[in-house]
């Protein structure tokens, strides 16, 4: 690590001590404060957004995540005011018993410390990482992707001139050159970054994974799966396959494979027609192709090859499988999930519970779309990211998640024979 990555992680460790220290109230009025200066200041924001918009394909599959627009820049200002206003996480008794010695000891909720933060093309991720950072009483150390360099860029500068007009110290957010140089030095960051937190492609979290040296919290990517049931009332499914593909397809909650039950393969065209209206492109199994064929548009349908089950498209594409009972959708699921977000379609009470318990994914889902799989929606006011390990945390990460804990153990005068 280079002395001025090193100086300027230091300088980030030492505001942790006092943010910690900090009254709630100064916190939430911080963030109520840079809800406003982000709309405020709107088209600084939009300025530099367009010159990273400007340097990628429109074609390119992270577009839609790099753009930011004054909707989009309204809503990230809602979640902030939506996380200002949740009760804060720290100073929580968890846990509080008095041993037969007299010892009084309690489990306290406190902050994890410094969590660094390596993303790609999403510059909300710049605020809301931030925002439940703080909240939670954390730093941050915050390394954007080349790509939505100028967007991350000015968000920050009106994130630390907020913090100043606080009488707060700027280094409690601190966003690095993105480089490959950065990436190093925080994988390495011993006794600086408590935890790092990768958010991006697969390739991305891996590469974090294989090479840290630091605890990391992966969230994954989406391979996400809907089964429709022999069960399924066919106008319910349609509307969720629709939703899941198509209200956001870039993001990591939106469905890459349908499963469909063999004797459902009749209902196939006119469930999926909504697709077709908005020119879903398919890659179906035999099965499904022959009931497609001829009722779907050709020029977006396509016979599936191995490597379409597994894929997550991050677009307008999605794969078909034809299973003939759940047995076979749950060893589909097994196979190729990431442990994201999985759903299933069906009346059948006892098969959409046997679903609910045997899939191991971070959020199950019966009869409702896997757009839901997001922090603000769970009421979580905000996410960092959705977690797809089993610790530390798991599914949407919002402020409880970046709590650490310690015990408080008063006595008098107790000694251990």
């Amino acid at each position: 690590m280079t002395a001025p990555l090193q100086s300027t992680l230091a300088k980030t460790r030492t505001a942790s001590v006092a943010l910690a220290l900090l009254d709630p109230k100064v916190i939430d009025a911080t963030l109520l404060k840079l809800a406003d200066a982000s709309i405020n200041d709107a088209e600084k924001i939009l300025e530099a957004n367009r010159s990273d918009l400007e340097r990628m394909d429109q074609t390119d599959l992270n577009y839609d995540r790099l753009q930011l627009t004054l909707e989009r820049i309204k809503g990230i200002a809602r979640d902030v005011r939506a996380v200002a206003a949740l009760p804060s996480p720290l100073g929580l008794i968890l846990e509080e018993r008095t041993l037969a010695n007299g010892l009084h000891l309690q489990k306290m909720s406190v902050p994890l410390g410094v969590i660094g933060m390596i993303y790609e093309a999403r510059p909300n991720v710049t605020v809301d990482a931030f925002t439940l950072c703080f909240k939670a009483g954390n730093c941050c150390v915050l390394k954007g992707g080349s790509d939505a360099r100028h967007s991350n860029e000015a968000l920050v500068a009106i994130i630390r001139r907020v913090l100043k007009e606080q009488n707060l110290d700027p280094a409690i957010v601190t966003l690095l050159p993105p480089d490959r140089s950065s990436v190093e030095a925080m994988l390495t960051a011993h006794g600086l970054i408590d935890v790092l937190i990768p958010r991006g492609s697969q390739s991305l979290i891996d590469f974090v994974r294989e090479r840290a040296q630091i605890p990391i919290i992966e969230t994954g990517a989406g391979i996400v799966h809907t089964y429709v049931d022999e069960s399924a009332d066919a106008a319910k499914a349609s509307a969720i396959i629709f939703n899941e593909k198509t209200r956001r397809p870039s993001v990591c909650n939106a469905i890459d494979t349908l499963l469909i039950h063999s004797t459902r393969l009749a209902d196939l065209p006119a469930m999926l027609e909504p697709l077709e209206e908005a020119d879903v492109e398919l890659f179906a199994d035999e099965a499904s192709f022959a009931t497609l064929e001829g009722h779907y548009d050709a020029s977006l349908l396509h016979r599936a090859k191995p490597e379409h089950f597994g894929t997550e498209y991050l677009s307008l594409k999605m794969s078909i499988k034809t299973v003939e009972n759940l047995e076979e959708a749950l060893a589909h699921i097994a196979r190729y999930s990431s442990k994201h977000s999985e759903a299933i379609v069906a009346e059948d009470q006892n098969i959409c519970e046997e679903f609910l318990r045997r899939v191991d994914a971070a959020a199950v889902y019966a009869n409702a779309s896997t757009s839901f799989t997001d922090g603000a929606q769970f009421g979580l006011g905000a996410e960092i990211g959705i977690s797809t390990q089993k610790l530390h945390a798991r599914g949407p990460m919002g402020l409880k998640e970046l709590t650490s804990e310690k015990w408080i153990v008063r006595g008098n005068g107790q000694v251990r024979e």
